[in-house]
């Protein structure tokens, strides 16, 4: 019964309507001009765009900000691996973490390791631009330099500014007194200043010094105003601890901020960090070593502390890092490295922002506190920094009083 079977109609293609086809073709032409333009523009400008020798950063805003010529000059060839023929100050120059750690005699800590990276920039530490400032009452510039034939520290008072607050108008004058610690020996005292805005002092102390004595003390520089009655009152300190300093290889000069000791400051712990900038490798390394005394927030009993690293520039979050959680730990050892690609250029602009935070148990974080380093910081955050500037290749470790929020 073949016959009864109904035959089935043909399969006829049918074509697409024709501007559904024009459509079609117009975006493949439009790709292929794009393509076309691009070409063109690479092959007129002889060169093929490489990847950003700053991976924190975005180079097209560096560009736009410095241009591509100022970058140029700060990016120098990086050194990628070690070589037989390399030097010890070669290899210094890569900032080995294993030499750092000596350079820190961080050995009872345990090898030194590096920090992870954050994903995320977004964080209520990132908030505001001014955590982290000291009460200062005015800067003092200073020379050293250490004869080591004579074994004599050779201390310069060069100029003052605003060392005396202007509201204050309990001082008719001031002088400085430069002290060694820790025995609080007084081992200078300049002439006594009219004004306190604007002083030229220039005066030379030299201090008899043992070399090995370079690494265990520090100097202490005070300012005293004079009142009416010819009391003196310390108005403002700052101190330098002289192994930070590398003075029997170099001199040092730097502007310092002097510290007001009489106001009270609402402080949550310390925290020790070190800084060092390796000019050819163009890399920041900061190390986060220990904290102290820290006091959590909300009145907690026991918390697990870590810590988070910002990159800042021109008030824009570049990079974050952090340490690893540790856990129920008042005084708790992090000993933990954080590297940052930063170009030379960018120095005078960039700030770092430290936050020691608090772990809990559903993912969040509350903040302990907060410190400020760079040159939109004061007292002691700019102090390290131009330590750090002056003394590149070699870390600087200092200590810095946590902010409550």
């Amino acid at each position: 019964r073949g016959g009864d079977v109904a035959k089935a109609p043909p399969l006829v293609a049918t074509s697409p309507p024709r501007w559904e086809v024009g459509i079609y073709a117009a975006g493949a032409l439009a790709l292929l001009g794009i393509a076309a333009l691009n070409l063109w523009k690479l092959w007129r400008s002889g060169s093929y765009p490489a990847p950003s020798p700053f991976p924190n950063y975005d180079y097209r805003y560096l560009e736009q900000k410095y241009g591509a010529a100022g970058l140029e000059k700060t990016s120098p060839v990086r050194q990628a691996s070690l070589r037989a023929a390399d030097t010890f100050e070669s290899i210094n120059e890569l900032g080995s973490l294993e030499l750092m750690s000596k350079d820190l005699g961080l050995a009872p800590y345990g090898p030194l390791k590096k920090s992870i990276s954050a994903d995320s920039l977004s964080s209520i530490s990132s908030i505001g631009n001014n955590f982290g400032q000291d009460v200062t009452v005015g800067q003092v510039e200073v020379s050293m330099e250490y004869d080591g034939k004579a074994a004599t520290l050779h201390v310069t008072l060069l100029q003052g500014k605003d060392l005396l607050e202007k509201e204050d108008t309990r001082f008719e004058s001031c002088f400085m007194r430069i002290s060694l610690l820790p025995a609080e020996q007084i081992v200078g005292i300049s002439r006594i200043q009219r004004s306190a805005y604007a002083v030229a002092f220039d005066e030379r102390f030299s201090i008899p010094l043992d070399p090995a004595a370079l690494e265990e003390n520090s100097l202490r520089f005070s300012v005293f105003g004079i009142d009416e009655d010819e009391r003196n009152v310390s108005t403002g300190v700052a101190e330098l601890k002289l192994s930070d300093l590398d003075l029997a290889l170099r001199p040092f000069n730097a502007w310092l901020y002097l510290q007001d000791m009489n106001k009270a400051v609402d402080t949550v712990g310390e925290i020790l960090l070190s800084l060092s900038y390796l000019p050819t490798a163009e890399r920041l390394t900061v190390v986060v070593v220990k904290a102290k005394n820290l006091v959590w927030s909300n009145g907690k009993v026991t918390a697990d502390p870590f810590v988070k690293v910002y990159l800042l520039q021109d008030g824009r979050k570049i990079s974050k890092k952090k340490t690893a959680v540790k856990r129920d730990d008042n005084n708790p050892v992090f000993n933990e490295a954080m590297i940052f690609s930063v170009p030379a250029i960018v120095l005078q602009d960039l700030s770092l922002r430290v936050t020691v935070a608090e772990s809990g148990e559903d993912g969040r974080a509350d903040n302990t506190g907060h410190v400020l380093i760079g040159p939109a910081a004061s007292g002691m955050g700019i102090t390290h920094w131009n330590q750090m500037l002056a003394t590149l290749r070699k870390p600087v470790s200092m200590w810095h009083p946590l902010r409550r929020n």
